[in-house]
Order: structure tokens, then sequence, then C-alpha cells
């Protein structure tokens, strides 16, 4: 068998970590009751909503400022925003706000925290209002 041959076997290991995980690994995840003991620990600090108009019905968190994920003008809203700044971003289920803070992060953003598993663990919480 000539030295630079693999076998099968080496070629279809696979990594065990999906992209998914990956990228959330990356990030400042943050349970629920963890979001908010942060949160209220520093007064400077800003919340993003990242859900749609739409989903707004589902509850509000009073302070936050929300950011239409599917709305036209976020990415350019989001830009807008101060890179200093401390901002805990959520979201419907968590998926959108972890490519939220993804994004965030890599353009420049130094303190971002996502909400892990979105705002349907949020809904025993007082911050949060119908609207």
């Amino acid at each position: 068998m000539p030295a630079a041959s693999v076998s099968i076997h080496t070629l279809s290991m696979t990594c065990k970590t999906s992209k998914w995980n990956y990228l959330k690994s990356l990030l400042n995840n943050l349970p629920p009751e963890d979001f908010w003991i942060e949160f209220e620990q520093i007064p400077q600090a800003k919340i993003l909503d990242v859900r749609t108009e739409k989903e707004l019905s589902n509850g509000i968190i009073p302070a936050a400022i929300h950011l239409d994920f599917l709305g036209e003008d976020f990415w350019e809203r989001l830009e807008a925003l101060n890179k200093e700044d401390i901002y805990f971003v959520y979201c419907n289920t968590g998926r959108r706000s972890v490519r939220v803070c993804t994004y965030m992060k890599n353009s420049g953003f130094r303190y971002v925290f996502n909400l892990d598993g979105g705002m349907g663990d949020l809904h025993l919480k007082e911050q949060v209002t119908h609207a």
C-alpha cells in the first residue's frame, strides 16, 4: 500500500458539531433568568427585539428597541446602532437572534448577548406585556 493512501474509514469521519451549534458557541448565550439578571445589572444596556410586526402581538418588552428582522430597513437600522453600547437581543425562538448576534459580533459590536431559546421562554416574566 502506498504511503499516500487513506482508508475510506478516515474519509468518512465527520464533525459531530453542527454549523448552527458552532455559530451559537461563539456568542454570549444567556438563559432567560440570566438574561434578566445581567440586563438589570447594566443600566445603560439596550434590548433589541428582532421579531416581525406580526409577532409583537405575543407580548413585548416595553424598553425594547424593535427592529423587524424582515423589514426593508432592518440592516440599515442595525448598522446605525452604536457599536460600543451593550445589547441584549431576542426574537421568538432564538434563531433570528443568533443570526443577528453573529452579524453584530462580526461587524464590530463589542457587547452582544443572545436570549437563548427566544421569547417563548419569557412568557412568565413580569417584564413582558401584551400589545
